[in-house]
């Protein structure tokens, strides 16, 4: 009797011990209830912008050329340095061209043989004027003779100092072979150094740069803007600079210029834009930083916004789904105005005090 008892007291356990791993088996399969997180309405400025991508550079950058060719002297500026307009830059040595000085050689002879000959005719002729024998008219004849050879022998005497000295003796104290500044500013760069040979610059031949000097005072950003975003813009729209090399500063610009004609670049239409950075900030600006522009297509300030991400569509209507009990949520259309692309303004819809469901996949943006 005893062990009958315990067989069914064994059974029932066996059973028992059955239906609760099945119960177990099941709970655990199942899903546990989805909690969404939530997020109120806040205030906050919301800016609509565009970027472009460039650099910052001077307004007015002159390269200085040299006016004649030959081999650099002497330098007088290095890069960094402040020049006045009509500084002497650098100093040109002239190394002329052995045919031309052949050539003014020979000019030389030629133009002294002249005016000997037409010197000894007007004395020959100024003893005769003198006993009578001629006329006044034909010793005037003589003079302009002796006059046109002693202009031609002064004008190959200077073609030949010009050509050693590059200046004629009737210049003064003016020379080409100095350089000068011709506008005040700082020296950007010195691509030469002495001793290396320069070429001259004039209508065929751009020359030889010897320094680049820009005023530094004025300094203006210049970048490129794809054309789905140029109709967007327009002159005189507010600009927030961000340079690479300063990133605790932002610069103050204003649009001045939009090329009217793009470029391609990659495949891609690029326009050229160009804005005036503003004087306000104390950071010295380096020619040639490269720069990204923010360019304000509109803002409003101290708006009712949510994230973007919160919002869903039906019929291409907005709406939220707002919490009216814990974890049960409302779909309520809304209005929305100004997007920076993270954040929306809300008009109408929503109060600052609800509670509006946040998809698992949306993400709230930090400050």
């Amino acid at each position: 009797m005893t062990k009958k008892i315990i067989k069914i007291t064994l059974l029932i356990a066996f059973i028992g011990l059955i239906f609760w791993t099945f119960y177990f088996l099941y709970n655990k399969s199942q899903k546990p209830p989805e909690v969404f997180k939530t997020i109120m309405p806040f205030d906050t400025s919301i800016v609509k912008k565009t970027v472009a991508t460039g650099s910052v550079t001077p307004r007015k950058e002159v390269n200085m050329k040299s006016q004649v060719s030959g081999i650099i002297e002497k330098l007088y500026i290095v890069a960094g340095q402040q020049v006045k307009q009509g500084d002497v830059i650098a100093k040109i040595k002239i190394v002329p061209n052995m045919l031309n000085l052949a050539n003014a050689e020979n000019r030389i002879n030629t133009a002294q043989l002249n005016y000997d000959n037409a010197k000894m005719d007007y004395d020959r002729n100024k003893v005769l004027f003198d006993q009578n024998v001629i006329s006044k008219a034909d010793l005037q004849a003589v003079e302009l003779r002796i006059n046109s050879a002693k202009v031609e022998l002064d004008a190959s005497q200077n073609q030949l100092q010009i050509l050693k000295e590059g200046a004629s003796k009737t210049a003064g104290s003016t020379s080409n072979t100095f350089v000068k500044a011709t506008i005040t500013g700082m020296v950007l760069d010195v691509p030469v150094k002495e001793g290396g040979q320069v070429i001259e610059s004039n209508t065929f031949n751009e020359g030889t740069t010897i320094a680049s000097v820009a005023n530094m005072g004025e300094m203006i950003f210049e970048g490129k803007l794809d054309e789905s975003e140029v109709g967007k813009v327009q002159e005189n729209m507010d600009i927030v600079l961000t340079i690479g090399a300063i990133d605790k500063e932002s610069f103050n610009a204003k649009l001045e210029y939009i090329a009217p004609k793009g470029i391609t670049e990659n495949g891609a239409i690029q326009f050229l834009i160009r804005a005036s950075i503003s004087k306000d900030n104390a950071s010295f600006l380096r020619a040639g930083y490269s720069a990204n522009a923010d360019i304000i297509l509109s803002k409003k300030d101290n708006v009712m916004a949510i994230p973007e991400s919160v919002i869903q569509f039906e019929k291409e209507k907005p709406f939220v789904e707002v919490e009216i009990s814990n974890q049960i949520f409302e779909k309520r259309y809304i209005k929305t105005g100004l997007s920076d692309g993270i954040n929306i303004e809300i008009i109408d819809g929503v109060k600052k005090m609800d509670k509006l469901k946040l998809p698992q996949l949306a993400e709230i943006p930090v400050d």
